[in-house]
């Protein structure tokens, strides 16, 4: 859920505006890359039931494997996909003919932004684009720690970022399979 304070911008902001619709112009492609099996980065397909028609929803979103644990971060607060995996709890992730089904937990925001605080604090702080950013709009942790970077420096902005950009661990339900081949 989303938490409503003085943190909380009423507006979007201008970035965001911009980032959203972009990113929804770009998700056909992915998605299609994501089937294939094409190189996509930490990017997989995710799948879960819609809460209200049960129908199976997909969308690319970047995983961050930390050690064993597996998570993914919405990027662009509490959206669709967001409200159908909080609801199912269970989805299944695919890159190519590689799938996975897991649970899916949401973090808590103390907790979650501890773990991207840790997981990111080695890392060099790019202030330039904490700027360009603004208030509101992050990458998701699995591409700021892919390319080994952050954005945030306190523990408190990491807990904010959490509040406003909700993070799941995904545990798996079952062992990897691969589609088409014969079990």
């Amino acid at each position: 859920m989303v938490e409503s304070g003085p943190d909380t911008p009423t507006k979007q902001d201008w970035r965001q505006r911009v980032a959203v619709p972009l990113f929804r112009a770009i998700g056909p492609l992915a998605r299609l890359t994501l089937r294939r099996g094409l190189p996509a980065g930490p990017n997989v397909l995710l799948t879960m039931r819609g809460r209200i028609t049960g129908l199976p929803r997909s969308i690319p979103v970047a995983v961050r494997e930390l050690g064993d644990r597996r998570f993914v971060q919405a990027s662009f607060g509490v959206v669709g996909w967001v409200r159908n995996l909080r609801a199912s709890g269970e989805a299944d992730i695919r890159r190519g003919r590689w799938s996975l089904a897991v649970h899916a937990t949401e973090l808590a925001p103390d907790q979650a932004g501890r773990l991207m605080h840790r997981a990111l604090a080695g890392f060099h702080r790019f202030r330039l684009l904490r700027r360009l950013l603004g208030p509101t709009v992050r990458p998701p942790v699995a591409i700021l720690h892919l390319y080994r970077f952050r954005v945030d420096d306190q523990l408190e902005d990491y807990i904010a970022e959490a509040r406003h950009h909700p993070l799941f661990e995904l545990v798996a339900r079952e062992t990897p399979r691969t589609i088409g081949s014969s079990d």
